[in-house]
This record gives structure tokens, C-alpha cells and sequence, in this order.
């Protein structure tokens, strides 16, 4: 939390076009017209204006207070996007809130990623989808794939692309 609290004045000039290229890969086969989604790591609401016209509604989570402020100010622009400050290994969601939700570049900030995966699986949706990288430099392509079979989901595209530096997995309920 300190950390991104610490940069998050110059958080969108330094990680927007690297985040921007994961939002891409992912949008391409990814659909979430209609759909309640969670951006869990929100940080400055990045992902926000790339989904907030198709999506039913938004809600971004994240643990810096200071990114949630830069979240909140693109979340107003649109009537369908909130902010909440939360741990992403204990969401203060019912199970089965959302039918989409992505977690990018959050991963590699978690304790036991495995039971932030589980998280996120538990306030999904049945059928629901999740989106979650790793980033390259964090795990190695074993270790990440070890996160995603533990997770007793379904892999049902799987991005492993220099352009993104990480991998995008993107996971069935």
C-alpha cells in the first residue's frame, strides 16, 4: 500500500502505455457488455474508461488510498463506475457478485496468490470470467501455471506476449 501510495502521483505516466497493451490482448476476445465487473487493483482507474460504455456497471478496488482518489476522479465521468478501498484477499463482496473480473498486475503483490485467486473465484459468478497476469519478472511461466491449476478453473485463453511483459490468463468459473 505505501509503495503504490508513493507513486501514485506519477502512476498513469509511468505504467499507462504497459497496462494499456494487457487492456488490449485481453479486450480482443473479452466482451463485458452488460456485465457487473470488478477491476480488483484498480490503482488509478486505468481500465476504467476501456470498459465503463459496454459494462452494466464497475466497481474498482484497490488498496492505496492515494491511487483511489485518481481512480475516483475517472470513475465520476461515468455513472456506472465506484471505487472501494479493500484487501483483494478479503473482498466485502457476496459470493457470486460479479461476471467479470480482472486482476491485472496484482499478483505479484500478494502473499499466497492462490488464495487471491480463490477470492476472486468465490465472488464470481457461475460461468463467470476472470482475468489475471503475472507478471514475467515475478513468476516463471511454472509458477504461474501452478497458481492457475490450483484454482480448479478453467483455462480458456492464455497470452504469453513480450508486448505485455507477463502473462494473461483469462479463467472460466
Amino acid at each position: 500500500m505505501q509503495r503504490y501510495d508513493i507513486t501514485s502521483e506519477m502512476y498513469d505516466e509511468r505504467y499507462k502505455e504497459e497496462q494499456r497493451r494487457k487492456y488490449c490482448k485481453v479486450l480482443q476476445n473479452f466482451d463485458v457488455k452488460g456485465m457487473v465487473v470488478l477491476d480488483l487493483g484498480c490503482g488509478s482507474g486505468l481500465f476504467f474508461n476501456e470498459i465503463a460504455g459496454k459494462a452494466e456497471s464497475v466497481i474498482g478496488v484497490d488498496v492505496s488510498i492515494k491511487l483511489l482518489h485518481k481512480a475516483k476522479e475517472k470513475a465520476d465521468v461515468h455513472g456506472n463506475v465506484s471505487v472501494l478501498q479493500a484487501d483483494a484477499d478479503h473482498l466485502p463482496f457476496r459470493e457470486g457478485s460479479f461476471d467479470g473480473t480482472f486482476a491485472y498486475t496484482v499478483f505479484q503483490n500478494m502473499p499466497r496468490p492462490k488464495e487471491t485467486l480463490k477470492e476472486l473465484r468465490r465472488v464470481s459468478k457461475g460461468k463467470g470470467k476472470i482475468v489475471v497476469t503475472g507478471l514475467k519478472k515475478a513468476f516463471s511461466l511454472n509458477a504461474f501455471m501452478d497458481i492457475l491449476e490450483d484454482s480448479e478453473m478453467n483455462l480458456i485463453a492464455f497470452v504469453d506476449d513480450e508486448s505485455v511483459n507477463c502473462y494473461v490468463a483469462v479463467l472460466s468459473t
